[in-house]
């Protein structure tokens, strides 16, 4: 990560496609909006499908977490697929994949049925979505990387917020009858329009390479991820049964006989899929540590703010989504000027942009310990405008820093990587915050108690921004001001 955030110089020599940038930046985006989409969404819709389908708070947390899990556990391995067969070719797959599983969501009669295809929904994200940043990386020239990264940026956080405005906006409008079943099913069409516009659009050429695909240690990988979040997603819907702690302990032993065998395999000369000399790169280190801590906030602060919103203050799923639309309108116009504030000021621009975000997150908490069910929504709308504002600033940059001095041949790997560790930060963050909420609620709560367990779930929060902005502002006085850092390309290291 560097002070300045526009990209160095290319690392590799290599012919690169000509690229229609517009074009094929409106269809990458396309895309990652409606993973993000999808991904809260079902916050909305959670009353709804307990009416409905009658899904019971556990069947609830795996529609929502069993996305989750699926998408991050799938991403390493969908972006080294990506390397190895082509980012177009994976991208098209994946969007498919994605149109067809969001159909078999909207017309589930069971939680379980609903529950099977949000996990193949999540597997199918995680082929399209590393796709995205792979192409930006790897095929974009390098004057057009730090606007794409905006960009993405921007379709990532719209995505989220579109989530809980228009998905509550689609159950109230209950389009023929459709309720919460249209949530999935727009993503149909428009799933077969995104396909088709990438075959004309996307790139041929896609550094493609021979590599091995390390099903060991992609396995093992998925299966230290289900170990952990499994039982953090479930456990306080059954009051923390045996099996839960037992579940995290061995996710311990999994992870390190994990990270034991990749080493062996790249000291074998193979293929490891956690390509560990990306993390000796700075830039690529300090970005996915500052973008965990920001998704452990964004996604689990998204979550419980819905919840007080419908269940601690009665609003309609729609109400509730309006709440966040000041919120969406400044994150997209703060992330529409935010190259042009790291450009000019580096670092410290997401330093002050992250000490917004602190403000707004305190002002909220402050009031809701000191006023309970008295705090009153002008209140909570200012609170989530500074926020927004903040977050337009912040998110789109971190992609951008994390990614910038990835080598072309490692983008899809690299991008997996920090996507993976987004989503597993952004699950894990819904389950142990959201946890520490429904705590402090309690089984029987009341106005007051919501109020107070987001005051909690809000102050937990802003320990996380307060860990991005001591990443930036690390890496601000490492670089010195305005001084670029000589790193290593990844892959040579």
């Amino acid at each position: 990560m560097t002070d300045q955030l526009a990209p160095p110089a290319v690392a590799e020599a290599s012919t690169k496609p000509t690229v229609r940038t517009g074009p094929t930046l409106l269809v990458l985006l396309s895309a990652m909006f409606f993973a993000q989409f999808d991904f809260f969404v079902v916050n909305v819709a959670a009353p709804s499908l307990e009416e409905s389908i009658h899904a019971g708070p556990a069947a609830l947390e795996l529609v929502v977490g069993g996305y989750a899990f699926a998408y991050a556990a799938g991403m390493i391995t969908g972006g080294r697929l990506g390397d190895k067969y082509g980012y177009r070719r994976l991208f098209v797959i994946g969007t498919i994949a994605f149109g067809i599983t969001s159909l078999l969501c909207g017309i589930a009669v069971n939680p379980e049925q609903l529950i099977a295809a949000r996990l193949a929904q999540g597997l199918a994200g995680a082929v399209m979505v590393p796709q995205v940043l792979a192409v930006i990386t790897a095929d974009f020239p390098d004057e057009r990387k730090p606007k794409a990264m905006a960009w993405y940026g921007a379709a990532a956080g719209l995505g989220s917020i579109a989530g809980q405005v228009l998905g509550g906006a689609l159950i109230a409008a209950d389009f023929a009858g459709l309720g919460w079943r249209s949530i999935f099913l727009i993503n149909v069409p428009f799933c077969a329009v995104i396909a088709a516009a990438a075959m004309r659009v996307l790139p041929a050429q896609t550094h493609r390479r021979r590599i091995g695909l390390d099903p060991v240690g992609a396995s093992g990988v998925t299966l230290a991820l289900a170990l952990l979040l499994v039982p953090l997603t479930m456990g306080h819907t059954s009051d923390w049964p045996v099996w839960t702690w037992v579940s995290m302990a061995l996710a311990i032993p999994v992870a390190a006989l994990t990270l034991r065998w990749e080493r062996t395999l790249a000291r074998r000369g193979g293929d490891p899929v956690l390509v560990f000399p990306l993390f000796r790169s700075p830039s690529f280190r300090g970005g996915v540590i500052a973008s965990v801590a920001f998704m452990v906030y964004f996604g689990s602060f998204m979550f419980t703010l819905t919840l007080l919103l419908q269940s601690g203050m009665d609003l309609g799923p729609f109400q509730a989504g309006l709440v966040f639309s000041p919120m969406g309108i400044l994150f997209t116009a703060t992330s529409m000027i935010g190259g042009r504030l790291t450009n000019r000021w580096g670092m410290s621009a997401l330093v002050v942009s992250s000490a917004v975000i602190v403000l707004g997150l305190v002002a909220l908490a402050v009031r809701l310990y000191a006023a309970g069910p008295d705090t009153g929504l002008p209140w909570i709308v200012l609170c989530l405008c500074l926020i927004g504002a903040g977050n337009g600033v912040v998110l789109p940059a971190l992609f951008g820093a994390a990614l910038m001095r990835v080598q072309a041949r490692d983008a899809g790997i690299a991008s997996g990587i920090l996507t993976t560790t987004q989503q597993f930060a952004s699950a894990a963050g819904v389950a142990v915050i959201g946890a520490v909420f429904f705590a402090v609620a309690g089984k029987h709560a009341t106005s007051a108690s919501w109020a107070d367990a987001m005051a909690w779930a809000t102050a937990i929060s802003v320990l996380m921004v307060l860990v991005v902005m001591w990443m930036t502002w690390t890496f601000r006085r490492f670089t010195g001001s305005g001084e670029r850092p000589a790193e290593v390309p990844a892959a040579h290291v």
